[in-house]
């Protein structure tokens, strides 16, 4: 759906960004700026319609030079601090990363890219916070950032949208849920919960003395979606006109316990993983599911079940 058009990726060496670029690539030309402190040169399919430039997007002239360069057609905006906790620890450094880095790539947009056709930004459904209100649609007021990260995922969000309809920027926004699958690095303060797991798996498997621990008794739940999911919901929302100055959840609208999980992966692998129950952890929201209604106007469907997913991570990364 996206084809000869010349696309930057922030945070394109990382899990999500680097399966958008692999799968555009072939017939597109793609720019990556990364500083990489998290992502890696080794999870992107290199080509000549490939540049890595490493730099900090949270600095104007890292930008301004890409921007004042090149005519973009697609902007997909995924480069992030991405762990709350360190959000928490460290809130100056992500509001620069989060939230300034977003709004100057605003600023450079209206002054130099003229003939960008859409800019993505991926905003996250932590902006949701512990409001109980399930399942989570986009256009309430059932909004409660929580922590630095989600107070700069939703001020940014709702500057990019702001921009579309007082000075015509082409904007989108996208919540991710509970994203999973290959290149997810699972001994970083980043990593979901399912890459977490899946490496126990993999140390158990290897008669490493190991175990999972459980927070409560499992039945907490989220939406997990799977990666090559999120990306065809990042391009279905970025070539379609209605969505121009909207915000989309992307998840598969289903409620997952963690306990679940484990008993998929357990007979997917035919292992039974050493479980070692903790206390529930303060703070820990209960439930999450959201609610697709609207990106499925687009078009968009999840392609994986759990259950096709987790076999496909599995192939890919065990």
């Amino acid at each position: 759906m996206i084809n000869n058009c010349n696309v930057l990726v922030t945070g394109g060496a990382g899990f999500i960004g680097s399966t958008l670029v692999n799968q555009l690539s072939a017939t597109n030309q793609i720019t990556i700026i990364d500083d990489l402190s998290m992502g890696k040169k080794e999870n992107i399919d290199f080509s000549d319609n490939t540049e890595l430039i490493v730099g900090d997007i949270s600095k104007q002239s890292v930008l301004e030079e890409v921007f004042m360069n090149q005519q973009f057609d697609y902007i997909f905006h995924l480069g992030a601090i991405a762990s709350v906790a360190d959000s928490v620890k460290n809130p100056v450094r992500t509001h620069e990363v989060n939230f300034d880095s977003t709004f100057m790539m605003l600023e450079l947009i209206k002054k130099y890219q003229k003939k960008l056709k859409r800019m993505i930004f991926a905003s996250s459904a932590a902006v949701y916070g512990d409001e109980p209100t399930l399942p989570k649609e986009e256009d309430t007021s059932c909004i409660r950032p929580l922590t630095p990260y989600a107070i700069d995922k939703f001020s940014s969000e709702r500057f990019v949208l702001d921009y579309y309809s007082l000075y015509d920027v082409p904007t989108s926004a996208v919540r991710f849920f509970n994203v999973y699958g290959p290149n997810q690095n699972p001994n970083s303060p980043y990593s979901g919960v399912l890459s977490i797991l899946l490496n126990s798996y993999k140390k158990f498997s290897n008669d490493q003395s190991v175990h999972f621990t459980l927070f409560g008794d499992g039945s907490q739940t989220r939406d997990f979606i799977y990666v090559e999911d999120v990306v065809s919901a990042l391009i279905i929302v970025s070539v379609s006109e209605e969505s121009k100055g909207q915000v989309y959840n992307v998840g598969t609208g289903k409620e997952t316990s963690l306990k679940m999980i484990i008993n998929v992966l357990d007979s997917l692998l035919d292992i039974s993983l050493p479980i070692q129950q903790d206390t529930v952890r303060s703070g820990d929201i209960e439930k999450s599911v959201s609610s697709i209604e609207k990106l499925k106007k687009l078009g968009f469907f999840p392609k994986y079940s759990l259950k096709d997913g987790l076999k496909k991570y599995i192939e890919k990364d065990f």
